[in-house]
């Protein structure tokens, strides 16, 4: 009997703190990530304001942990579609990467908001940001795309005498420390390139894209296509 209270006490807690999660996103889709409130959660849950506080001390606390997982999740899901590609498929892995981050943020347009969006009024991120492991993955994760392109797309970037001192410092570290043959064009590249990935999303996310056209993903698709074959690329079948 004691080794099974605390095993149902975690399971009760893990229920507690999903729902305190799930609640969390509900209330940003209905009124943005400013609405999280511990204490407006606490009133959804029939809980009192300070069993609330038990599972996340401050509001902060609740949004780090919210960006964190769904930075997660949207890593897990864009690396095991780039990875469905062979290795040496350079073309099919960028698609396959952009295509699963619009897949991602269609059917999760609260949480691409709030990694993407306008920042939490009031919030203050950890050192070393609210997802660092999510966030390298995605910095990595892009970068590779470019640095498996670069025999064939550096000499077709024109324009930007690009130095390392152009760039954060933590994001110059991790990208040397992986990519170390790499030079800083390749760093500027692979950020234009989460760029034009994100562009079209956003605008699709926040009902911009809507209106203007009926086939979203046609067009998506067609900015992929485009992007793969400015860097050499041949396009992908």
């Amino acid at each position: 009997m004691d080794e099974q209270v605390p095993g149902r006490r975690a399971r009760l807690r893990a229920q507690t703190t999903a729902e305190i999660k799930a609640i969390a996103l509900k209330l940003m889709a209905d009124g943005g990530a400013d609405a999280i409130s511990l204490r407006a959660i606490a009133r959804e849950m029939g809980m009192s304001g300070s069993a609330i506080y038990s599972y996340f001390e401050t509001r902060d606390a609740l949004i780090t942990t919210l960006i964190n997982d769904v930075y997660t999740s949207l890593m897990d899901q864009v690396e095991a579609a780039r990875d469905a590609c062979r290795p040496d498929d350079a073309a099919n892995r960028i698609l396959a990467w952009g295509q699963a981050i619009r897949e991602w943020a269609l059917a999760n347009p609260q949480g691409f908001r709030l990694i993407y969006g306008d920042p939490v009024a009031g919030y203050q991120a950890p050192e070393g940001g609210p997802a660092p492991e999510a966030a390298k993955r995605a910095c990595l994760g892009l970068t590779g795309l470019v640095a498996a392109t670069w025999p064939h797309s550096q000499s077709l970037q024109a324009g930007g005498d690009h130095q390392w001192s152009d760039f954060a410092p933590t994001l110059v570290a991790t990208v040397r420390d992986a990519f170390p043959d790499l030079p800083p064009a390749a760093l500027a590249l692979a950020l234009r390139v989460w760029g034009r990935m994100h562009g079209l999303i956003a605008l699709e996310t926040y009902g911009h894209l809507g209106p203007q056209t009926h086939e979203p993903a046609k067009l998506y698709r067609a900015e992929m296509i485009d992007l793969i074959r400015s860097l050499g690329l041949e396009q992908p079948k």
